[in-house]
Parts: structure tokens; sequence; C-alpha cells
């Protein structure tokens, strides 16, 4: 049996991957683990150097015997192998310059190419050292904040001209204390500001802030070998490729409960990024999505439990211990306090999920009929959405006759849509992050007879074609799939497979570029994610880096610099290889070009469109400014004068539609700043009412009432290839219903 055949029923993709950790909230694992129960530092206690142990040394080298001979790409135990772990581990533990001095880097150059020499030997002391100066000098940051806020805080006047540089990505490294001193005085401003802009008294910031800094130099006096251990090694195995990741025992657990198919809590895929635990993607049908409230690259920075439970600040924190906070028994509430990804980075909000399990049925394939105008008449357009490729492996393995599947019920879908007269299909795979690659080939095969679906090229460059084996064809008709930029891995199969066979247009954002394939391998102390293939379209064209480009292109909220695959850093590319023989079911080529002469004909004066690029324009203004005032009366200027920017866009939106206009943003009761297809906040509504309730790929005029569903708006994303896929079918078969050609 082949390498990717066996992997069939294991693999299980997902969409952006951790730099360092990545799992899904569960309630699995709760840990008693409490900030009360610590003895609290003083400030100014010397920080206690870690020390690696045998383990370490034993597991290193697996890690590296696996890396050498098993990963896809080729490398060699070098120097310039031994300059790109050092430059990743100074970026992952001090990626803002806040925290080293220009000496400690100068000391860490001469590891620059002694780390190859150190892992070869399983030394592990480089890597240690940097991380324990590192603690060391968190802590002295910590304790200089806590002194600050006891002795000075209290006269700090907002009304002067400072400001502070957020982006230090590139900055220097300071050569001073008294220069870091500066630097963190501005950023004690910024924080006790933003929370007087919050409402909250400067008694009571400065009782917060204390707490805040004290748990958090508590945590640095808590760290463990095994926090540098992994530190370190993620470092090394980055190096190779972003998804390429070595897992701690504790990790491993967690990196378990991500691969179950029942998650409970709230549905969450996370990951380290600099101090920050961040959104990575909502697992689909989860309690965030269906609360529509947190969007992917969002930044969690404090939790609270229930509605008055105490706002833990989690900056700085580990993620696994984020991650128990985030946990609890179902049904209870978690609060989350965020920056979200839309904003300026510097205004935070807090959100409440009820956790829950995720199940399933909720997220599989659903189905509607939706209503397109077509001058004087309407006519009726079949959409199933399908949330992510699934399928109960159990339940085949012990030959249930109704075990689910993508494919299984995406055939039954459609066959009910045929009885409803339908004129054409939409597959609507925005925000599908992937799943069982065994279904989205068995799922192309509902559309095409049989041939290749897909190629994997492993680590040896031996090139396996992957085919749907059935001949029949289940739908022939008018397809159109719609996807974005959270459309990954087994959804860029069969959007690409689609595209290369002529079956249908695909339109939307440019897919994730989620394109190699992983395997886990034991090692002595964790376990090695290692990435051993890659997968390439039956064009020959790579699905990795790039994705699916769509026929016709939409406007994005989402960041391309900040999402998907050519976000991250050692990112392997595109390429191609030979194409799989194929017989294509027709071409479109020459249709795309009146196709989307229609489409931007309908979009130009479209006020749903309008407002999305309008939007689009403001949040990357806002992204774009790097710089925040520290004086009281230009922040509160500048925030009001973005929230009536914000207000007259929608404004302008609902006078275009006829809706009743907003006094101010409150008065919607939602965050207009949101992603394309954001689920609604109301849980209860199935799939078929959320896509009525979305517009503008957000939920910004949605009515909070149910009983007035009528009165919900269309998703208007949903809308418009629902149009071009109505011009596609008077292009080529005018006047024919689909379900009378079928029939």
């Amino acid at each position: 049996m082949s390498f990717i055949s066996d992997c069939f029923s294991k693999l299980r993709s997902t969409t952006k991957r951790a730099q360092h950790s990545l799992v899904v909230i569960s309630l699995s694992l709760a840990s008693s683990w409490s900030l009360a129960t610590i003895e609290t530092i003083a400030p100014g206690t010397p920080f206690e150097p870690l020390e690696p142990n045998r383990t370490h040394s034993v597991t290193s080298q697996q890690i590296l015997n696996n890396l050498l001979r098993g990963h896809y790409e080729h490398r060699r135990l070098d120097d310039k192998l031994s300059s790109k772990v050092l430059d990743i581990l100074l970026d992952d533990v001090d990626s803002t310059r806040s925290y080293f001095l220009a000496s400690d880097i100068r000391e860490f150059e001469k590891y620059r190419l002694q780390l190859d020499d150190a892992l070869a030997r399983g030394d592990m002391e480089p890597g240690f050292v940097i991380f324990n100066r590192f603690e060391q000098r968190v802590s002295e940051r910590l304790s200089f904040l806590l002194n600050e806020l006891k002795n000075n805080a209290a006269k700090y006047q907002f009304d002067g001209d400072e400001t502070l540089e957020l982006d230090r990505e590139d900055a220097q490294w300071a050569t001073t204390s008294s220069e870091l001193d500066q630097l963190w005085l501005k950023r004690l401003k910024n924080s006790m500001l933003n929370l007087k802009l919050a409402g909250k008294e400067k008694k009571d910031i400065i009782e917060l802030l204390s707490k805040r800094y004290q748990n958090q130099l508590n945590r640095v006096h808590l760290s463990k070998p095994e926090d540098a251990y992994q530190t370190f090694m993620n470092a090394v195995t980055r190096s190779f490729d972003p998804h390429t990741q070595y897992f701690s025992p504790r990790n491993t657990e967690n990196f378990n409960i991500n691969m179950s198919l029942s998650l409970q809590g709230i549905g969450a895929v996370l990951q380290t990024e600099d101090e920050h635990t961040k959104v990575v993607r909502l697992v689909p049908a989860g309690p965030a999505d269906k609360a529509g409230n947190l969007e992917p690259a969002d930044k969690i920075i404090g939790v609270g439990q229930n509605a008055d439970g105490d706002m833990v600040d989690v900056i700085g924190w580990r993620l696994d211990e984020v991650v128990d906070l985030i946990r609890g028994p179902k049904g209870t509430t978690v609060r989350l306090e965020i920056l979200p990804s839309s904003g300026s980075g510097n205004e935070s909000k807090t959100v409440a999920i009820v956790r829950d399990e995720v199940k399933l049925e909720e997220q599989s394939a659903q189905k509607e009929i939706i209503e397109i105008k077509d001058g004087e008449h309407s006519r009726k357009v079949g959409v199933i959405d399908i949330p992510t490729f699934y399928i109960d492996f159990k339940g085949r393995m012990e030959n249930k006759p109704d075990y689910r599947s993508t494919t299984r019920d995406v055939a039954r879908l459609i066959q009910e849509l045929k009885m409803d007269g339908v004129e054409g299909l939409i597959i609507d795979l925005r925000n599908n992050g992937g799943g069982s690659l065994e279904e989205a080939i068995s799922l192309t095969g509902l559309f095409i007879p049989t041939g290749p679906v897909v190629q994997v090229r492993s680590i040896r460059g031996r090139v396996e074609v992957l085919q749907d084996q059935d001949p029949g064809v289940l739908y022939d008709g008018p397809l159109t799939v719609l996807v974005n930029r959270l459309s990954a891995s087994a959804s860029e199969i069969f959007a690409g497979a689609i595209q290369d066979y002529g079956r249908g247009l695909v339109v939307g954002g440019q897919t994730f570029g989620k394109g190699t394939v992983q395997s886990l391998r034991p090692l002595h102390h964790g376990q090695l994610k290692i990435t051993q293939a890659k997968f390439y379209r039956v064009s020959g064209d790579s699905t990795q880096h790039q994705g699916v480009i769509p026929d016709i292109l939409f406007p994005s909220l989402f960041d391309k610099d900040k999402i998907g695959e050519s976000a991250l850093d050692e990112a392997l590319p595109w390429d191609t290889i030979r194409p799989a023989e194929h017989e294509k079911s027709g071409s479109l080529t020459k249709l795309v070009p009146t196709l989307r002469d229609k489409h931007q004909q309908r979009i130009s004066d479209n006020p749903d469109f309008l407002f999305m690029r309008e939007q689009k324009a403001l949040i990357t203004e806002l992204r774009d400014k790097t710089q925040v005032s520290l004086n009281e009366k230009v922040r509160k200027e500048e925030r009001e004068a973005n929230d009536q920017r914000r207000l007259a866009l929608e404004n302008s939106r609902r006078k275009a539609k006829g809706m009743p206009l907003l006094d101010s943003l409150d008065d919607d009761g939602k965050d207009n700043e949101t992603e394309e297809h954001n689920p609604s906040a109301d849980s209860a509504l199935t799939p078929e009412e959320k896509h009525k309730q979305q517009a503008s790929g957000d939920d910004a005029g949605a009515e909070s009432d149910p009983d007035k569903e009528d009165e919900k708006e269309d998703d208007a994303v949903l809308t418009e290839t629902g149009h071009i896929l109505l011009d596609f079918i008077g292009l080529t078969q005018p006047g024919t219903a689909m379900a009378q050609r079928l029939n």
C-alpha cells in the first residue's frame, strides 16, 4: 500500500499551522492550575537558569535524523541552516525587539555558525543560553513596570505629544537598559490610556495592571526546561517549513484532541505569535463559529470566566496555559478580551462564548435554494454549503448503512435539489479548512467521469496520481464553486480539479495555499509532525503557497499578508510537475472574459460590494498606522472619527438598499468589521437561515429578531455567485432549465 493511500484514514487537513504550538480549544485535560496558588515573586528576583537534560539530547538527535532523512525538502545540517535557526529563534522570543539588548545579540552571534555542530552532538546549551537570557530580560522589564506602577504611575498625565511605535519588527536593538526603559514607559502609558478610554479610574487601572504584570512575573519564574527545549527545537523544525513541528508530551495530547471528530470547548484553533495568542481559524459549527464574535487573526489578550469573573491578562503566556484558562465545562461562558484583526491593533474589546461540544452532524453539508432576480422573474439556484470534508470512519468500518460522509450527504442533497427544479448548483466552500482527502476525491467524482483528481509527490520524487474510480456522474449540470482565503487543503483539491477539468467556474477569493502533507512520528519524548509530500493539481500546478486563483475574483476583507500560506515564514514554494492525463469536460476560457464583464457591471454600483471595498480600504488604513498618540484628547478624537467613518459607510449601504439608518454603530448590536461568510451570533439558526442573515460578506445589516426571518438580508456574495451562474447558463444553454435537461 502506498504512503498516501495508507494516510487516507488519518489525514485531516487544517489551515494555517502554528509557528510554535497549535491546538483546538476543548474541555478535555482541564487544568487545576491557578495563579492564585503561585507564590508571588518579588520584582528584581534573579531568574534561575534552566538546564537541559539527557532526554532533550536524545530527542533532539531523533528529530534531526527525521528531518534530514524524511523531510520533503532535502536540507543539510550546515552553517546556512545554523544561521537560519538563530534568526528564527531570536524572532520567536523577541520579535518586537523589546527585551534583548544589542550586547545580548552580539553575544549570541557566536552561535550563528555553531548551532549545526551543537545539534549534531545533541548539545542544547546554545538554545538554553538564549532562552535563559530572554527570561532574565523579561523578568527585568516586568520588575521595572511594577516599580513604575507603584512609585510614579499615579502622577501620569496624558496631555503631551508623545507617540508609541507599534511596529518594531525592523527596529534597532536597544544599546542600554535606559533605552528600553523609555520604550516600556510609553507602553505602560499606552496600556493605561487604553483602560482610561474604556472608562476605568486611575486607581483601578494601576491595581489591574499591577496584578497583570505580577502574574506574568510569577509565570516567568515557573518556566521549565521543557519550555526552553520546545522553543529551541521548534526554531529548528521551522527552518525546514512552517508545518513541521515538535510536540512536547503535553502538546502531543493537545494535538490529538485537535485531530478528533468530537471537540468540546469554543472550537477555535490557536497559535502563539509574538507575545499573543492568535486565532488561526474557527472549527465549523463550533461555539465560536456560531457566536460570530471571533475572527481569524484576532489576538486574545485576556480570559475571564462567566459573566463577572476577573479578566486574566494572558500576554506572554504559554499557549497550553492560555488553553487551560479557556477550557471549561459545557454550557459555561468564557469571556475573551481580544485585539480585533480588523482594527488598529491597539483597541481591545471583550466577547463572550458559551462552551459546547462540536458535533459531526452540525458540520455536515447543508442545502438551500436562493431566488435570483432576472428582470421581472425569479430563478432558482441550488446551494450546498460544505463546512469541512468529513467522514465517520468508525461507522464505515462497522459497515453501518447510514454512516455520514461529505460525499454521501452531498449526493442526497443534489437529488433533492434536482427534484426542486433548480437551474444550477453552487458548492459553497468558504471557510472550509479541509478535512478528509478521500472525501475530496470522491466528492469530485460526483461531477466528473472516472479520472485523476490530485497528484502527490513524495520526498523521493515519486508521483502518485489519486483517481476517482467511479465512472458515474451524479450531476452534469451548470456548476460554480465559491471559495475564499480560508478555503484550504482538501477544499483546494476539489476546487482545483473542477477548474482543471473545465467542469465549472470557481469564483470568490484566492484560497489559502496549503498544499503539503504531514505525518506524525513518535519520538523518545513527544512527537514530530513532519512534511513529507506535496499536492499537485491535475494540471501539474501545486496548490502550495499560491492556492487556487478563481476565474472571477471578488473583493475580500482578508489580509493576505496575515492569513494564508504565503504569510508564513519558510513556506515551501509553488512549483509544477507534469500534468496528469485527463479528459476535460469542456473549456470555459472563452466564456470567462464575458462573465467577468457582466460581474463588474453588476457590482460597480452594488451597495454591498461598494461597502466591502470601502471597508477594506478603511481597515487597511488603520492597520498601516503604526504609531499611536499617547495624548488622551487626540486618541478620543481619532476613535470618534473612525467610528463616524464606519457609521457613514454602513449608513451609505443601508440608504442605497432602503434600510433604516443607524444613529450609532451600537444600534446594530454587531461588529461591522467582519470577514466574509461570518456566521450569525444567533446560534439557533440553521445554515440555510444563516445564509439569509448574512449581508455583503458580513452580518452588519441583519435583523436580530428570529421572528422576522423574511426581513433578513441575502448574502450578497452568494447572490452575486448565483447571478454569475445564471450568466454562464445563458451563454451555454439559453432557455433550458437544468432540471428539464437532466430529466
